[in-house]
């Protein structure tokens, strides 16, 4: 295929996976920062933010069943379609949330739509995740195949910086003004990425699997049936390799917004800051990762960023709690920046390499969705009740993520090296 097609496909993937990570995470970050007083309204702040990260969790556990509903469509209709429709319904319900009324306007409706329209955009990424993986890696050449499935895994990153930076210019407003209008600009603003996304992937074909999958006639009636019978030891060993990517990016990226700010007395400037230029770096490496993996394997990268993750579960918690800016840039840049990057970098593409193309839209679904769900929405709930629970000692969250590197080490413990090998079509 000629490079100019290669290229628009990797335009294509990051694009529109940016844009539906930057309308997921805008979601956890104001969930942190504004719901807990506009939408969930209690006495108790800790209950308020409970609840905001509850609705936040929330998406985690419908993401499953967009994975299903799309990938349904994705592999019996194929990858492109399935994109074009997910990316259409986060862009709908990120506008809406930018235009609702609060809970001081319409009571207890107010958190009631919000809970409604964040369920749709579970529903959204559940299925574009696996529709961009795919339009990279099955456009892929062998031999950068890891490469070019860690493409779309930078718009995870690039939507958390957008989402970030967006927020850290409207912080810059008077808290009345910001807690009024604000925060709703970037939700609105988001419409535009929307269009541009949409315009993007119009120009693409269908992958070459899943045409081959065609002519063959191969298409099962129903995947996920078909997924769980020939499959489900792919299933397991997927959503088991997600935790470690999962839990302690949120806790890394999310979490640390309100525990920074709540419990250790740091400017909500000073750490969003702090997340954002950790973000970039990582988006930096990932790239890169990918391209590594192409010489050593995805296993390798895999393994080293698990156990760097039980290394550092605790240096991470003692560098923050020194009270120093500095010492918290430094610790979220080690920690998000660089011993996240390998794993999420090799993920998508270790996943699609354990499946054949017929289900492999439903099996990296399934295995990325279900995982987050388990491990993902849960992370920020999980450390603030561990908080609550053991007098805002950091020593559980710590072991916390030690566990989730543990689980994720024993899951790929069997998963073979297939790198430079052709994908089973």
């Amino acid at each position: 295929m000629e490079k100019k097609q290669l290229n628009r496909v990797l335009v294509a993937s990051l694009v529109g996976s940016s844009i539906e990570w930057f309308d997921y995470f805008l979601y956890g970050t104001v969930a942190a920062l504004v719901f807990n007083q506009v939408f969930f309204v209690n006495e108790d702040p800790t209950i308020g933010l409970l609840l905001a990260y509850a609705s936040f969790a929330l998406a985690f556990f419908i993401r499953p069943f967009g994975g299903i509903i799309f990938s349904h469509i994705g592999d019996r209709i194929g990858r492109k379609k399935t994109l074009v429709l997910t990316l259409s319904l986060m862009g709908i319900a990120t506008f809406g949330m930018g235009l609702l009324p609060t809970y001081q306007a319409i009571g207890i409706w107010a958190p009631i739509l919000l809970i409604t329209l964040r369920l749709v955009q579970g529903l959204g990424i559940g299925g574009e995740w696996g529709g961009a993986l795919l339009l990279a890696v099955e456009y892929a050449p062998p031999e950068k195949r890891g490469f070019f499935g860690a493409v779309p895994q930078m718009g995870v990153t690039i939507g958390m910086v957008l989402g970030t930076f967006a927020l850290s210019i409207m912080t810059l407003l008077p808290e009345g003004s910001f807690m009024t209008w604000g925060w709703r600009v970037p939700f609105i603003l988001s419409a535009l990425l929307v269009v541009f996304g949409l315009w993007i992937r119009k120009g693409i074909d269908e992958t070459p699997s899943f045409k081959e999958v065609q002519e063959r006639g191969d298409i099962p009636k129903i995947p996920l049936v078909t997924t769980l019978k020939t499959h489900w030891r792919e299933v397991l060993i997927a959503i088991g390799a997600k935790v470690v990517e999962t839990a302690p990016f949120y806790i890394f990226g999310t979490f640390i917004v309100s525990y920074a700010t709540s419990y250790l007395g740091y400017s909500r400037t000073a750490t969003l800051n702090a997340v954002m230029v950790a973000t970039i770096i990582t988006t930096i490496l990932i790239p890169i990762m990918g391209r590594l993996s192409d010489k050593v394997g995805r296993k390798p990268l895999y393994v080293w960023g698990s156990v760097g993750m039980i290394l550092y579960a605790f240096p991470y918690f003692w560098m923050i709690k020194q009270g120093s800016v500095a010492l918290l840039v430094i610790a979220t840049i080690i920690g998000l920046g660089i011993i996240w990057s390998p794993i999420t970098a090799v993920l998508g593409t270790m996943f699609s390499e354990i499946f054949s193309a017929e289900v492999r839209y439903t099996g990296i679904s399934l295995g990325y969705q279900i995982g987050a769900a388990l491990a993902g929405g849960t992370a920020p709930l999980v450390a603030t009740a561990l908080l609550a629970k053991f007098n805002d000692s950091y020593v559980p969250v710590a072991l916390y993520i030690i566990f989730t590197a543990v689980v994720s080490l024993i899951a790929i413990w069997a998963v073979k090296d297939r790198k430079n090998e052709a994908l089973d079509q």
